[in-house]
């Protein structure tokens, strides 16, 4: 069989949850399946991270001309004249070809729009409603990312369950258990970061509770007497002064600390030199962060909604994520209670096992023949 994929989100979009997963399907296809025939479409840059066999052709698209990722996807790609039977879009179909000549499979990673559409940025949410709901209608199945976000598509899109396949992601292979005193050199010596601290990573959108986050921590503060960081990762979107601002009212102007950007490669040593890693989200289709964090080692403190106890099991401490108190307690019990803390890293290496992308790649190659 001849399956087409989008694959620009792996290039334009890398460092992101979207396209994370879409790098590492075509990486682990390249590495795993040399039966079937592919058509990878992606930009015009060096594609040799990729080692790409004879059963796999690369058609090269052009170059971005728009100031953001989802303007540029919003352009299909060329397809026919390919001879592809099944064409794969993963960013939730946006690009898909309005004039059908194969079988459509998208991979639907939420509908958040729909469920938080106050937490989406204005112009993806002017895409997403605009385009999804006639992408539905071209399409043969969905590819989604955990149970949750299968029900919640099919009750929200009106699309039949039994054409929704759902394919875990995984952790990446970089992320890994690593010498904390190196890390925590690492981190001291580049971001000037020098006492233990409590880690976000996961984006700035307002649905990922940072507020609360924030709101928790300075409660922490009053409780916890050794010296403690909140340290926030990421590029600074269009909430930070919001965070900023309420880190300066509750008097952590010194105790919060925003890095702004961090290269994918610096994550896995800051997970490593954390104490523990906290994920406070209202709504997730899946969640990567806590997963790099406990591949890692780190304890985890999650969220227990939507898909996330879907994902982690019984192997976090889970808190409700509009109760501060609550996360400020489970901060406290997992800071204090050393028995605990590490059993907890036990864990957080056992539940991070139980994914791979291998798994994935070859769970979406079953899909697409089928």
């Amino acid at each position: 069989m001849k399956i087409g994929i989008d694959a620009r989100a792996a290039r334009w979009y890398r460092g992101t949850g979207i396209g994370t997963y879409t790098y590492q399907l075509i990486y682990n296809i390249c590495r795993l399946d040399k039966i079937n025939n592919y058509t990878f479409f992606l930009p015009n840059e060096n594609n040799s991270d990729l080692d790409i066999p004879s059963n796999i052709k690369v058609n090269i698209i052009d170059d971005r001309s728009k100031d953001t990722f989802w303007e540029d996807v919003y352009i299909p790609n060329v397809i026919s004249n390919t001879g592809i039977d099944v064409y794969l879009v993963p960013q939730n179909g946006i690009g898909l070809p309005s004039e059908k000549m194969c079988k459509f499979f998208i991979t639907l990673h939420d509908v958040i729009p729909y469920k938080m559409p106050e937490t989406v940025g204005p112009q993806y949410l002017d895409i997403y409603l605009k385009e999804v709901p006639q992408i539905i209608k071209r399409i043969d199945g969905i590819i989604t990312v955990s149970n949750f976000s299968k029900k919640d598509i099919s009750e929200t899109l009106g699309f039949p369950e039994d054409k929704i396949y759902v394919t875990y992601l995984a952790a990446e292979e970089f992320y890994v258990p690593m010498d904390k005193e190196v890390c925590k050199n690492f981190v001291k010596r580049n971001y000037g970061i020098d006492e233990e601290f409590i880690l976000y990573v996961g984006g700035f959108s307002p649905r990922k509770n940072i507020k609360g986050l924030i709101q928790a921590f300075a409660l922490l503060k009053e409780k916890y007497k050794k010296p403690i960081k909140l340290v926030i990762l990421g590029k600074k979107g269009r909430s930070y002064y919001d965070y900023r601002d309420l880190s300066y009212k509750l008097n952590l102007k010194d105790d919060v600390i925003f890095t702004g950007y961090v290269p994918v490669e610096e994550l896995p040593i800051f997970y490593n030199a954390a104490k523990i890693f906290v994920y406070p989200s209202f709504y997730e289709g899946f969640g990567l962060p806590p997963l790099e964090a406990m591949a890692c080692g780190t304890p985890t403190i999650a969220s227990n909604k939507t898909s996330i106890p879907e994902i982690l099991g019984e192997d976090t401490l889970y808190i409700n994520p509009y109760d501060v108190d609550d996360i400020k307690e489970k901060m406290l019990l997992l800071l204090n209670d050393e028995t605990l803390y590490f059993k907890m890293v036990l864990k957080s290496l056992k539940r991070s096992s139980m994914y791979s992308w291998k798994k994935t790649a070859v769970e979406t190659i079953e899909i697409l023949n089928s």
